[in-house]
């Protein structure tokens, strides 16, 4: 038993042996693996803290103190608190919370050292290391944050030159297609980004540049970079670019800036144009144009300054242009002086050619013209001085004839305006030559009834034969009478037409004698029966058709309006020829102008209420009274109101003004009608000149008559579309003697 109990201990002491080596062999393992832990966490790349529960630093390794920027001894005094014032609490505390959750969180920190430098770290966090105690692992990122930044603000910097740059960019795989256009380029093809992204270069260049296209194309594929211009071509628009494409600039893409030149090509294209133009134009030039330098040498000429100067082109290229000059004398240097000071001049000199003939030379010189050289164009006038010297000699002779001669003479021109008049003229006329010059011809001469009718045949004569005479009685300012004859010769001149009249008024009244006296009286008379004989029957008419209409039972009132207004217009047409054939004998009294008016215009209030027109009134203060014939003056203005009335179909206003000016008194009479053209104007006052389509004119041109024999006159501002203003001047007399 005994032995059995030995070998028992023994067989256990064998056992237990072989577990002591076992646990020995075991802790040297574990020692070794700490001993390389150890090795590892102190020579480890990345930061490795240990923190207690308050979050105290208990143990750190090298590269912490690296990252911390402090010894050992300092950071194993402090919390990581310490080193997190830019951490709000509420993230730290979030973090905690995961890591306890989870038993490791991921995130970055932001570290505030105590030389206050900042850095931005990436750490792990573990709970399992020991009870009560978490592992930190800190890597310092600050470069590689740096680095995001940085490259950031590139990406946006180039994302803001992308969109804003002025020149065009675009980006294109190695297939040809794009991908990508800023709006630069969109904006130079007038299309939008879509319509161009997916496209291949090739369906943007026009075909006949296709071969340019493939060129360029493989000069970027072997050197990796590619310049010239390319048209593009996009719907209606076609733009020329200069472009610099490079490769790989980004995932393999590439890159082409594109300037668009089109309108930098349209220029150099105008500019060659122009520039054969000159050529052109330098070259085919009547006139001389020669460019000189600075010290006068001639270094260009065409060849109308060969032909001046009689020289040869190679002779004139040896010579300077002021060896021409006859002589430099005082005005030679004074026209030196302007061409400096100025940089352009236009004079005249003598040049002596080379032949030893004199030349009047105009011209005309600018500095720098061209090319940095000076430009002078040069014409011979000598021949043209000549002519225009003969020229005024025989105007001077002309004129001392014109001066000199016994009878009137009136030049006037193709409208109608005198031009000149000579002193016998004037006095014939017994006019101020200011007013007749700018006057119609037919004003001045057939400015009253009966010389109207002349002057019209007079100037449809000379439209026929180019000449004609004949004989017409004018009214002098005075209202007296003479006779004279005339005649016309056109274009004695070029646009330019002599009329010749003489007084024969005497000669005329001498024969007048020879014929009875009464004959004029009779032939009144007999104008003034017709007219009454005429009115006796419509008297008669009026009253039968009054009967007629009063007694016929069916309604036929429209006729009989019809009927009594032609009546009534022919007993006008009458009254207005009876003024014309024979003049009454007026009664000139001191009126007040603005009564008779109101009066007039309270006569017409009805007409113009059926019309829808209104009247405003303007009447100045202190307007003095006139000698006139009340009746004929509110004639005239019925008969000029009633003009407005009917210019205006759709209403409107008729304003009215009285006002003296100086010694006179101006009525204004304005309305809002359609206006009348400027031809139609010139007429206005001629006999039996209407627009209205059952018109006689008769109306205006007794208003016209009236106002003549008040020695005033009409004037008449209208223009299309804004109406017609009717200005009536008359004088302020002292007494009935001024009228005639």
């Amino acid at each position: 038993m005994v032995r059995g109990v030995r070998a028992l201990n023994e067989q256990f002491l064998v056992i237990e042996k072989e577990e002591y080596e076992k646990l020995k062999k075991r802790v040297k393992e574990l020692e070794e693996r700490v001993s390389i832990t150890n090795t590892f966490y102190q020579n480890s790349l990345d930061a490795a803290i240990l923190l207690q529960e308050d979050l105290k630093i208990v143990e750190v390794n090298q590269a912490a103190v690296q990252l911390f920027e402090e010894d050992e001894e300092t950071l194993l005094q402090k919390s990581i608190l310490d080193f997190l014032s830019l951490v709000p609490k509420e993230i730290y505390n979030h973090q905690r919370n995961q890591l306890k959750a989870h038993g490791q969180h991921v995130d970055e920190l932001l570290l505030t050292l105590g030389n206050s430098k900042v850095k931005h770290v990436q750490y792990i966090g573990i709970d399992v290391v020991k009870p009560d105690h978490d592992l930190m692992i800190l890597r310092d990122i600050s470069f590689s944050k740096e680095m995001e930044r940085e490259q950031a603000i590139t990406t946006h910097m180039f994302s803001d030159v992308f969109k804003r740059a002025v020149d065009g960019i675009l980006f294109f795989n190695k297939d040809g297609v794009i991908v990508d256009v800023n709006p630069s380029l969109t904006k130079s093809l007038n299309t939008k980004k879509e319509k161009i992204i997916g496209r291949k270069l090739e369906e943007m260049v026009p075909s006949q540049y296709h071969f340019k296209l493939y060129k360029q194309w493989k000069h970027l594929m072997e050197m990796g970079i590619s310049k010239g211009e390319i048209p593009f071509k996009i719907g209606d628009t076609q733009c020329i670019f200069e472009f610099s494409t490079s490769s790989n600039i980004h995932n393999g893409l590439y890159m082409s800036i594109m300037r668009d030149i089109t309108e930098k090509k349209e220029m150099e294209a105008k500019i060659k144009e122009n520039e054969q133009l000159f050529a052109d134009l330098f070259e085919g030039a009547l006139d001389a144009i020669v460019l000189w330098d600075h010290s006068f040498t001639i270094v260009k000429a065409n060849e109308a300054a060969c032909r001046l100067f009689e020289c040869t082109y190679e002779e004139l290229l040896t010579k300077k242009l002021d060896d021409f000059v006859y002589q430099k004398d005082e005005h030679y240097k004074s026209i030196l002086n302007r061409l400096n000071q100025s940089g352009g001049i236009r004079a005249e000199t003598l040049f002596l050619m080379p032949n030893g003939q004199m030349k009047l030379i105009e011209f005309t010189s600018r500095s720098h013209s061209i090319d940095g050289y000076n430009m002078t164009i040069l014409r011979n006038v000598s021949e043209q001085r000549q002519m225009e010297k003969e020229l005024r000699e025989s105007e001077q002779k002309f004129r001392r004839i014109f001066e000199g001669s016994l009878d009137g003479f009136i030049l006037w021109t193709n409208h109608y305006e005198i031009v000149d008049i000579n002193h016998n003229g004037i006095k014939i006329l017994e006019l101020d030559k200011k007013v007749c010059l700018g006057k119609k011809f037919n004003q001045i001469l057939g400015n009253k009834i009966e010389g109207f009718s002349e002057i019209k045949r007079h100037l449809g004569a000379l439209r026929q034969k180019g000449q004609d005479h004949g004989n017409l009685t004018i009214t002098l300012i005075n209202k007296r009478k003479k006779h004279i004859e005339f005649s016309t010769k056109l274009n004695i001149l070029k646009g330019l037409h002599l009329t010749i009249f003489r007084d024969i008024t005497e000669r005329l009244e001498m024969q007048e004698q020879l014929r009875k006296s009464d004959t004029l009286n009779v032939v009144g008379e007999l104008a003034a029966g017709i007219a009454h004989e005429i009115r006796n029957p419509m008297t008669a008419l009026k009253g039968f058709i009054q009967l007629l209409q009063s007694s016929v039972k069916e309604d036929h009132s429209m006729y009989f309006k019809v009927i009594t207004s032609e009546l009534q217009r022919i007993e006008s047409i009458i009254t207005e020829f009876l003024v014309l054939a024979k003049p009454q004998a007026v009664h000139y009294l001191k009126k007040d102008i603005v009564q008779i008016m109101k009066e007039t215009l309270e006569l017409l209030n009805a007409q113009a209420m059926m019309h829808n027109v209104q009247f405003q009134t303007i009447f100045y203060r202190d307007i003095p009274k006139v000698y006139c014939e009340p009746n004929q003056l509110k004639q005239v203005f019925i008969n000029i109101i009633k003009n407005a009335i009917e210019a205006m179909p759709k209403g409107g206003v008729i304003t009215v003004s009285i006002q003296r000016y100086m010694d006179q008194i101006r009525v204004s009479i304005r309305d809002e009608g359609s206006g009348i053209s400027k031809g139609r104007l010139k007429k206005l006052g001629e006999p039996f000149y209407t627009t209205k389509e059952r018109g006689t004119g008769l109306g205006l041109m007794v208003s016209y008559k009236i106002i003549e024999e008040h020695l005033g006159f009409i004037e008449v501002e209208s223009e299309v579309g804004n109406g017609t203003v009717f200005h009536i001047i008359l004088p302020i007399r002292d007494s009935e003697s001024n009228h005639v």
